[in-house]
């Protein structure tokens, strides 16, 4: 499918179709048609495309899975990226699962866990009940730090996948690819915001949100169930004390152990009742001075997806495709993949 390709890599270039065609000599309409599929280029006008996109030929050739069926959550409608900027999101996501479920194929369905109803759990008053029950309906501890999130959440049937977005303004989006619930975050943000956005995209899939609720009052719940989710009420109060009159260093250990943020610790530690306003207050003037509102030091390592590359070394080492096809299904050097199948542990 040249037309979904050629778009992929225009938006990921970040080119317009005004740009892209003066580089091509063709004309901007030429390129809306080659996108929507009602033309197709022939192949000196296809070199020169790939040429100013700086892609290779064979990647606009690439057949693409047409029984993938998308359902894109809507971007906020406060969202600041760019009509163009949103559309690259979602094309990057349908790229990346093309390849995705092009090894699913051929190692066949059932090597994906089944996944959670979605969109099935009632939303209380009450939030931390809210992140307890999101806990259970994924089969989750009650209580205590969850570890590894993004390898939990694959074990469960929930797709998770990194785009690195050169802009800080994307956290996150969720959707889903033939009824199998996906989220998206953005790889350039610390493991510890990618947690509570991951946990933020959780609660948007996994709750029924009333239609008469506002954006930005959904945003806050989501927000409010993450943070629940990621640290308890009982758990706040079990590793931080009832009360607190200083926030100090030690509470770093915490953060450490629950994958969460000094900033979100100290929300939580206020919310529960273990700090009090002021001294809330207090600190986030000074980790706003600190920069940290955006970049605090990240304190845990950073967490992937893995199960791509699990599918398509296991379909390697099995014979099921070459180690070039796993290469390029995976973005990776056929030395980096014939490493991982064929040396010896």
């Amino acid at each position: 499918m040249l037309n979904k390709n050629l778009r992929y890599y225009r938006l990921k270039k970040n080119m317009s179709k005004k740009d892209l065609a003066s580089l091509c000599g063709v004309t901007p309409m030429a390129i809306t048609n080659y996108e929507n599929g009602t033309r197709k280029p022939n192949m000196e006008t296809i070199k020169s495309l790939a040429n100013a996109l700086g892609a290779r030929v064979t990647d606009f050739l690439a057949v693409r899975n047409e029984n993938l069926v998308f359902r894109h959550e809507e971007f906020r409608k406060n969202s600041s990226l760019t009509r163009s900027q949103q559309e690259y999101v979602r094309e990057s996501v349908e790229e990346y699962f093309d390849r995705f479920f092009t090894v699913v194929e051929l190692l066949g369905g059932e090597v994906l866990p089944d996944y959670p109803l979605c969109h099935q759990l009632p939303l209380s008053d009450d939030d931390e009940e809210n992140a307890l029950n999101m806990r259970r309906h994924l089969r989750f501890a009650d209580y205590g730090p969850i570890g590894n999130l993004i390898a939990a959440l694959e074990n469960t049937g929930i797709l998770v996948y990194l785009l690195e977005m050169k802009n800080d303004k994307f956290s996150g989006m969720n959707g889903f690819v033939n009824d199998r619930p996906y989220i998206v975050a953005n790889s350039l943000m610390s493991p510890e915001r990618n947690r509570s956005t991951i946990a933020h995209e959780l609660a948007h899939l996994m709750f029924q949100w009333p239609e008469t609720m506002s954006d930005k009052e959904a945003e806050s719940r989501a927000t409010s169930i993450s943070g629940c989710f990621l640290l308890s009420k009982p758990d706040a109060k079990r590793e931080l004390g009832e009360r607190r009159k200083a926030i100090t260093k030690d509470m770093i250990l915490i953060c450490e152990e629950y994958g969460i943020s000094m900033m979100l610790l100290v929300k939580r530690a206020e919310l529960c009742g273990i700090i009090s306003s002021s001294l809330a207050k207090d600190f986030f003037i000074q980790a706003g001075q600190l920069g940290w509102r955006k970049n605090e030091p990240s304190r845990i390592k950073v967490e992937k997806p893995l199960l791509f590359e699990q599918l398509v070394f296991r379909a390697v080492s099995e014979n099921e495709i070459s180690v070039q096809k796993g290469a390029e299904l995976l973005r990776m050097s056929f030395t980096e993949v014939e490493e991982h199948c064929f040396s010896e542990v």
